[in-house]
């Protein structure tokens, strides 16, 4: 079903009012707009701010409280794992530092899903790992898109890993994943990531082999961050 047109102001008016606190137009602790301004500045109904604010609200940008008004939580509070959060901030305001912290999460996360995919994944979800790799063959010769392959490659591996919860992150690591591997290539002077060590990460899982997979995906991890600490 497509979306209502109040569904559709609903999503504008919540990218515009995130994406304005994420670059710190209203600052933290100030307030916003009441919910009437907001009618009127962005021509929207009563309604669809309602449920905008609620929307910012959930995503821990902002409070709504009676007589206190729409305030402005400090970062601590957003939600970094809620997907459209993540992309306004990398779209905003993008920082090595930040770039490092995802890097990070990564490392903690990526080599144990390759692991458990050595040891659970399906013929199926194997299947799902060498098409990706493939995609990454073909966008080398200009057929395919370098960064959605990759991109596919590593969350394929997350779901082959079996557990629900890496499963539920493909999502968070997909949306930070097309900032920081362009990031990362451009530093090595590189269109796209390199082929033959995700090869090797593949082989390795199919060889069911769950410690060299783990060792696999590291290596590809701590040269990602030692060229973002290159540049700090």
């Amino acid at each position: 079903m497509k979306p209502s047109p109040r569904q559709n102001l609903t999503h504008q008016l919540t990218y515009d009012l995130g994406i304005a606190v994420v670059k710190g137009t209203y600052p933290v602790g100030g307030g916003l707009p009441s919910e009437a301004d907001l009618c009127v500045q962005y021509n929207v109904s009563r309604s669809s701010t309602r449920e905008a604010v609620k929307m910012l609200s959930a995503k821990g940008l902002i409070s709504s409280r009676p007589k206190q008004g729409i305030r402005v939580l400090p970062e601590s509070s957003w939600n970094m794992f809620d997907t459209d959060v993540l992309t306004w901030i990398l779209s905003s305001k993008p920082s090595l530092a930040l770039l490092k912290e995802f890097t990070q999460v990564r490392l903690a996360i990526e080599p144990q899903a390759a692991a458990l995919a050595a040891i659970n994944a399906t013929y199926e979800q194997l299947e799902d790992i060498d098409k990706a790799l493939s995609r990454m063959v073909d966008a080398d010769q200009g057929l395919d898109d370098p960064l959605d392959a990759d991109i596919a490659f590593h969350t394929s591996i997350l779901v082959a890993s079996g557990n629900r919860f890496f499963v539920q992150l493909t999502e968070f690591i997909g949306t930070a994943l097309r900032v920081s591997i362009r990031y990362t290539n451009k530093i090595k002077g590189v269109p796209g990531a390199d082929v033959k060590q995700h090869a090797d990460i593949l082989n390795t899982i199919k060889s069911r082999n769950p410690d060299k997979a783990r060792d696999a995906v590291t290596a590809i991890l701590e040269e990602a961050l030692e060229l973002i600490d290159s540049q700090l």
